[in-house]
C-alpha cells in the first residue's frame, strides 16, 4: 500500500530534493508540497496524507510546530515526523508537545528518513540517535527534579524549619529559643530530618537546604 506524504519546508531545492528521492520509493508517494505551515495543513485537509513531513523553521507564515499541533487536532490520521536542522533538545521536546511522531535531522543519511517515514506510518514513534538521546537525558533530569520535590515533603513544617536555622549556622539552643522549642527537640527534628533525607553531616543537610531555597525564604 502506498505511503502518501506531504512535505513542508520553505525552501523550493529542499522540496524538490526530497521529492524526488520519496517518489523514487516503490511504497511512497508525495502528494503535496507546501512553504509554510499554515499551507501545510490547508493541503493537509485536502489532501488526506499519511505522513506529513514537517521542517520546523519556515517564515513568514505558521511554524511547523504550529501546523504540527493542528494537524494533530484535525487530522489524527496523519502522522507527522518532523525533518530539520535543529539539533536541540528544547525543539524536540516541543515537537513531541505538538503531537509529532518523529524527528530525525536533516543531514541524516536517506536510508535513515526513509525508514524514519514508515515508521511512523505503522503508528511508531521514530527518533534519531541524538534525539533519543536527549528525550532520555531530559526524561533523567525531570525525574531527578521531581524527586527533589518530593524529598522535601517528606519533611514537617518545623523540621524545614528547623533545617533552614541549621543551615544558617545557628546552633541548638539558638534554634530553640526562635521555634520556642526544648533544645532535646531540636535535637530530634535535627536527627528525623537526617533520617528522611538519608544525610550523614551537618554540612549536608547545609548544602541540601541552600540547593532548596530554604534561606532564601522568611523565618
Amino acid at each position: 500500500m502506498t505511503i502518501r506524504v506531504l512535505i513542508a519546508d520553505d525552501h523550493a531545492v529542499v522540496r524538490s530534493g526530497l521529492a524526488m528521492l520519496i517518489n523514487s520509493q516503490q511504497d511512497m508517494e508525495v502528494v503535496g508540497e507546501a512553504a509554510d505551515g499554515r499551507e501545510a495543513v490547508e493541503l493537509g485537509l485536502k489532501l488526506l496524507p499519511q505522513v506529513a513531513l514537517m521542517d520546523l523553521s519556515m517564515p513568514p507564515g505558521e511554524n511547523g510546530l504550529i501546523a504540527t499541533a493542528r494537524l494533530k487536532e484535525l487530522l489524527p490520521q496523519t502522522r507527522v515526523l518532523i525533518l530539520t536542522m535543529h539539533d536541540d533538545e528544547e525543539y524536540l521536546f516541543q515537537s513531541l508537545k505538538a503531537g509529532a511522531m518523529g524527528y530525525i535531522l536533516k543531514n541524516a543519511p536517506q536510508f535513515d528518513l526513509i525508514q524514519a517515514i514508515r515508521t511512523v506510518n505503522q503508528g511508531e514513534s521514530y527518533l534519531y540517535p541524538s534525539a533519543a538521546k536527549s528525550l532520555i537525558e531530559g526524561f533523567l533530569r525531570q525525574g531527578n527534579k521531581r524527586e527533589e520535590v518530593e524529598s522535601l515533603t517528606l519533611l514537617t513544617e518545623r523540621e524545614r524549619q528547623t533545617l533552614r536555622l541549621v543551615a544558617m549556622g545557628y546552633a541548638n539552643k539558638d534554634i530553640a529559643e526562635q521555634l520556642c522549642l526544648s533544645v532535646k527537640t531540636v535535637e530530634a527534628y535535627k536527627t528525623r530530618i537526617m533520617e528522611k533525607l538519608q544525610f550523614k553531616t551537618r554540612p549536608e543537610m547545609v548544602k541540601y537546604a541552600i540547593k532548596k531555597g530554604l534561606l532564601d525564604l522568611e523565618g
